[in-house]
């Protein structure tokens, strides 16, 4: 294996990892909210509070979520390619800039 099949070898390893740990992210997400419904249901079903840590919860695994996409095309490795090149780029004269 050359280098560049082990380095997109080890990005498609991370990407992997950072989908499942959104999907762990989702999942405990959804469980603890469905308990928290069923309490608030059974000890309290005339004073609603079980939105609040829903919605302020909901707003981190959106953030996730949208991060996670975001990351593979917004800030991809041809993103980080260019970057590398600009700053080299500021460094030294000599150096091309475009990818």
């Amino acid at each position: 294996m050359d280098n560049v099949d082990e380095e997109r070898l080890a990005r498609a390893k991370k990407r992997v990892e950072d989908i499942k740990g959104f999907y762990v992210h989702f999942g405990i997400y959804v469980i603890v909210n469905l308990g928290l419904f069923v309490i608030n249901m059974l000890t309290n079903p005339d004073g609603l509070w079980f939105y609040w840590p829903l919605l302020g919860w909901g707003i981190g695994v959106a953030i996730h979520g949208f991060a996670l996409l975001t990351d593979e095309y917004v800030f991809g490795p041809e993103w980080e390619n260019r970057k590398v090149h600009e700053i080299l780029g500021r460094e030294d004269p000599h150096v091309r800039t475009s990818v």
